[in-house]
């Protein structure tokens, strides 16, 4: 299958999809058996009417993706958060398009803020290691209690409570536009690149629980 798909900010009209997000970010949950935070309707439903959220639907119009924009410290951290993919449409590079949409939306929105992302998928990390994130300890992202308290709802909590906030399951990510820099041309596979960039995550995972 190649599926053409649309990428674009929500609105008003698209807060109908909203109980769907929900299903399909619970069922993913579950699927993964790992942790995520829980997001309520209402909050969803805020992000879009905010214009703080990017949805993707199929060429025959079918909702096919989500994502959110969140602001912490007086906005100068940003999290691409609750990024989702229809399970019709998943092995289809979609991910990777969403988080490209709104990545460049919130450095639009929000061009000297620092983003950053918490997440246990190695797709993810990739994703975001080629947008330029690099993997960072828990202590360089926002130490806003508000955000920290949204992991509550996570299977995972304990682990993050225990660790006093310094460490979890989830691999931190952060991208600052301070320190960013182009993207250089390389002759690697991505088989390569895949290997280098699981292995770094490997090391600071260890480095980090030793802790």
């Amino acid at each position: 299958m190649n599926t053409k798909f649309t990428v674009k900010v929500a609105e008003v009209q698209d807060l109908k999809y909203v109980p769907v997000i929900l299903r399909e970010i619970e069922e993913s949950a579950k699927e993964r058996g790992t942790g995520i935070a829980k997001r309520t309707a209402s909050y969803l439903e805020e992000k879009i009417n905010e214009g703080k959220a990017v949805m993707a639907f199929s060429a025959a119009g079918e909702w096919a993706g989500f994502c959110y924009i969140e602001t912490w410290s007086n906005k100068t951290y940003v999290a691409n958060s609750g990024l989702i993919v229809s399970r019709k449409f998943r092995n289809e590079g979609l991910a990777r398009k969403i988080k490209e949409v709104i990545f460049d939306y919130s450095r639009t929105k929000y061009p000297d803020a620092k983003l950053f992302g918490l997440t246990t998928g190695l797709a993810v990390m990739k994703i975001n290691s080629n947008l330029g994130y690099k993997p960072v300890t828990y202590s360089e992202l926002t130490q806003d209690d508000v955000f920290w308290s949204g992991c509550q709802s996570c299977v995972n909590f304990e682990i993050l409570k225990s660790k006093e906030r310094k460490n979890c399951l989830c691999t931190a990510m952060l991208y600052n536009p301070s320190e960013a820099k182009e993207p250089e041309n390389s002759k690697k596979t991505e088989a390569e690149d895949d290997q280098k960039l699981f292995s770094k995550f490997k090391k600071i995972r260890t480095m980090l629980w030793k802790k």
